[in-house]
């Protein structure tokens, strides 16, 4: 993690799931960092949530003092604010984990979509193109003026990581799914706008030599995840003995990866920034601060090595049957006290058809993942619902979620 340490980090998306458990991650780990947060606070789900989850980042910076965090409150979409937030803090890293999630929710709010997942991310990814032009204006300072030596630290965003998804592969029925295969035929329009920042992050980092990695994430769950995935929901209708929908009739499988396995994943990614290199030659990981000549992985099928672009899976490896997810979940639920020893969970089980814009099966061949950064996600489905069944009871006691009820 040295190689992290007194860099100044954005995380886009840093009251989200995934987002909040990453700048807990990085403060507990880092020395001398300075971590920018940046969240729309949108209300695409309970605000109280993500308002929790700031909360428990400010307890952070109080246990882990060595590293600074600050929130600001702002828009992906927002041209000028994202342009000023880049002038001002001169990132070396840039995490974008922002964007409007929900596969269900594309089809009846496409504006959405387009708005955060491509206005926004064309926004970051010319912010970054810009903190090079910056760097070049500088050094020019350099030159006439020898004593502006500060000026030659900053080096422009030395590596942009972004937040793909499983739904890239649409109906893909060749599994496990591997970033070699083409994943042209997308499904839903969260998908297609996920693949879209992958091709739009090719381009830059092949005109502007912006090193940029894209993470496809496999069904991410665990402790505070966000209310509109299976697993949070079901809880949230159990608890109101309400009927939970089981799609496919019980035969999707899903590989699930605890966000902690999805936050190692993505550290790991962070200090290691991918370099284009000769096709054929053997790639490894570069640490940030490296020349930008040197190899480094770009395990993309598509134009590899071209550029300095990578894409990798992170997921389990292990697709599970969603019927087993919900045994599973309801054995959890009833230990951490959730739910009561004798709950009829069968009569609050409903078997319906495939929704639209949803797929069968997930699997994850993180193998790239394994090979480059030495990491494969650990984390059983059983340890990952123990602990987030653990927190539910423990968020509910604190009445966060309001009254609990009973069936």
């Amino acid at each position: 993690m040295a190689n992290l340490d007194h860099k100044v980090i954005l995380v886009t998306g840093a009251a989200g799931f995934i987002g909040s458990n990453l700048v807990l991650r990085l403060l507990k780990d880092l020395q001398g960092a300075t971590i920018i947060g940046l969240d729309n606070m949108n209300d695409y789900y309970d605000v109280s949530l993500k308002e929790y989850r700031l909360k428990e980042i400010e307890k952070e910076t109080i246990q882990h003092p060595l590293s600074t965090f600050h929130f600001v409150l702002g828009d992906l979409a927002d041209k000028p604010f994202i342009d000023k937030l880049f002038a001002d803090y001169h990132f070396d890293v840039v995490v974008n984990l922002a964007a409007q999630a929900g596969v269900r929710y594309s089809i009846e709010n496409p504006d959405a979509y387009i708005q955060s997942n491509l206005i926004g991310f064309y926004n970051i990814l010319e912010a970054c193109r810009h903190s090079m032009d910056e760097v070049r204006c500088k050094k020019e300072d350099v030159n006439a003026q020898p004593s502006a030596i500060n000026h030659q630290t900053y080096r422009g965003v030395e590596h942009l990581v972004y937040a793909s998804s499983s739904s890239v592969y649409g109906g893909n029925k060749k599994v496990p799914f591997s970033t070699d295969d083409r994943v042209d035929n997308p499904v839903s329009l969260y998908a297609a706008t996920k693949k879209s920042n992958e091709l739009m992050a090719h381009c830059y980092s092949k005109l502007y030599d912006i090193p940029t990695t894209g993470l496809r994430f496999f069904t991410v769950y665990g402790p505070a995840g966000r209310p509109d995935m299976a697993y949070f929901g079901f809880t949230n209708k159990l608890l109101r003995g309400e009927t939970i929908q089981i799609y496919n009739y019980g035969n999707c499988r899903r590989d699930f990866t605890y966000v902690d396995d999805i936050v190692e994943g993505i550290v790991r990614v962070m200090w290691a920034p991918p370099k284009s290199s000769p096709k054929g030659e053997d790639f490894s990981p570069v640490p940030l601060g490296k020349g930008r000549g040197e190899a480094s992985p770009s395990p993309s099928g598509e134009g590899r090595g071209e550029a300095p672009y990578a894409i990798y899976n992170i997921g389990g490896g292990q697709p599970e049957n969603l019927l087993d997810f919900v045994q599973i979940l309801q054995e959890e639920l009833v230990a951490a006290g959730v739910l009561p020893a004798d709950y009829d969970f069968e009569a609050h089980k409903q078997l319906v058809p495939m929704q639209p814009g949803d797929v069968p099966t997930t699997y994850a061949d993180a193998t790239a993942l394994e090979r480059d950064f030495g990491f494969t996600p650990k984390i059983t489905l059983r340890e990952g619902l123990r602990q987030f069944a653990q927190w539910y009871a423990a968020y509910y006691h604190l009445g966060v979620l309001g009254t609990k009820h009973t069936s």
